[in-house]
């Protein structure tokens, strides 16, 4: 007897479901990324799966195109000192975030809430999340046209095709999530860390080895001081650094959090600069182009294409994560995966109307704003919370807390004075010594602290509600 064919509503139906669950997820089965919760112990992961992710994230061209311009200008044996100094800053600053979240499970945006309060972290949601949406467009482009490239294939339509592709590649393992990041990381840091060896290799040996690279001064004619190189090796991602806690918050423990944050932007961001470094001295001149020229001068276009792929892929599926959670918050909703989408498909959007030669400059801009926020939210849950953190069920949060926005605005204004410009590229008088995203950091530091125990613990600024016998999420 022959099957009834299903009707057409059926087959609607049918295909509503599919959608809906393309786009939500499975409505009888949470998301597994915990977007808007405490991460649960037993979903915790090990230092292995942790760093894998981080170093993922933070391996990518521009850390490799900063270590050559340093040093090119600078020098090997200067550089060396220059990133001792500005690797300790950006290490120990994501390290303290990264434990801060491997403690309390949570994404930086949902630390936000903690911090700023239910409509404070709004702020905070359309600054990490939109410099997210902004960063996977301008991205893009990166590996589409190299591909386009080598494949000869170089022409408007087909760059577009491929910016289709790959942003829809970059989108799945996002739209996966963790364990998706997870499996292409663990793929993707060792072959990039071979390839940047190799790539060392072979310049070394161009140069005359090591006392030959060490013998290499830096270009005479370059006014590149210090400290404005210490500011490039910290700036490279110190606001992606923020950021970290979206991943940090798997950890099995605040110890596998630190050491993880320690190893990716410390070690692995460290590695990929040094990379740059000897490239920039060996040859006396700043790679100019994307990673894939870099490498097809060195006689490696093949193996500069894979490391391309990786390098981009693990970067951008981060971004697209990173907009996903910060959506989640935004809208208080438990799915992640319509906001990767959303933000992806603008993002494809940005980038094939070639927009990121605009947007280059606004992400730059927001590397003074975006430490800041982070400092904090370090000063907050060490003051404030001292790390007891009580789970989000037990707390009536606030609307805003006045003291830790107005301790943002102000390590903002440090930035900003620091800087000598709003807008990096605009010419303006520079106010303040020192390195702007650092004094970003620690003025906000130093405001949160002075403001909590003068405002906050008398009573004159409002703050959150708890439970009177909270239970703490590190239990």
């Amino acid at each position: 007897m022959a099957t009834p064919k299903p009707s057409q509503t059926q087959a609607d139906e049918t295909r509503s479901t599919l959608l809906r669950r393309l786009i939500f997820g499975h409505e009888n089965l949470p998301d597994p990324d915990w977007p808007v919760d405490h991460v649960p112990r037993d979903e915790r992961k090990n230092l292995l799966s942790i760093s894998a992710v981080l170093l993922g994230f933070v391996f990518f061209a521009g850390t490799l195109w900063a270590g050559a311009d340093v040093g090119a200008a600078l020098g090997f044996a200067q550089t060396l000192t220059v990133m001792g100094v500005g690797y300790a800053i950006l290490g120990i600053y994501v390290a303290v975030l990264c434990l801060i979240a491997a403690r309390s499970g949570l994404t930086t945006v949902l630390l936000s809430r903690y911090t700023f309060g239910r409509v404070g972290a709004k702020w905070a949601d359309l600054l990490l999340g939109g410099t997210q949406v902004g960063w996977f467009g301008v991205t893009i482009p990166l590996i589409a046209v190299p591909t386009a490239k080598y494949l000869g294939i170089n022409t408007p339509t087909w760059v577009g095709a491929l910016i289709i592709i790959w942003g829809l590649l970059h989108l799945a393992t996002a739209y996966v999530g963790y364990d998706g990041m997870e499996k292409l990381s663990l793929v993707a840091v060792p072959a990039l860390v071979v390839i940047g060896t190799l790539s060392i290799v072979i310049a070394l040996q161009d140069v005359g080895g090591i006392s030959g690279l060490f013998a290499q001064a830096g270009a005479a004619e370059s006014t590149m001081t210090f400290g404005a190189a210490v500011t490039i090796v910290v700036g490279t991602f110190i606001s992606g650094g923020t950021q970290a806690p979206n991943w940090a918050r798997f950890a099995q423990n605040h110890r596998v959090g630190f050491w993880a944050g320690l190893v990716a932007f410390l070690l692995g961001n460290g590695f990929l600069f040094l990379s740059g470094t000897v490239g920039g001295v060996a040859y006396n001149v700043t790679p100019q182009g994307d990673l894939f020229e870099v490498l097809a001068a060195q006689g490696l276009a093949t193996v500069g294409l894979i490391a391309l792929i990786f390098n981009i892929w693990t970067t951008n599926d981060n971004a697209a994560y990173a907009f996903g959670v910060a959506g989640s918050e935004a809208f208080d909703f438990d799915r992640k995966r319509p906001f990767v989408l959303i933000g992806g498909f603008i993002g494809i959007g940005l980038a094939l109307a070639g927009a990121d030669g605009l947007l280059i400059p606004w992400l730059s801009t927001l590397g003074l704003y975006i430490p800041p926020l982070g400092g904090v939210i370090i000063a907050d849950f060490l003051v404030r919370w001292r790390l007891q953190v009580p789970i989000m069920d037990h707390i009536e949060f606030t609307t805003l807390r006045v003291v830790p926005v107005g301790a943002y605005l102000l390590g903002c204004g440090a930035a900003v004075l620091t800087a000598g410009s709003v807008i990096p590229g605009v010419a303006a008088p520079q106010l303040l010594p020192g390195i702007p995203s650092l004094n970003g950091i620690l003025v906000a530091m130093a405001a949160l602290v002075v403001g909590h125990y003068a405002l906050e613990a008398t009573g004159i600024a409002p703050t959150h509600s708890i439970s009177q016998n909270p239970q703490l999420t590190h239990r």
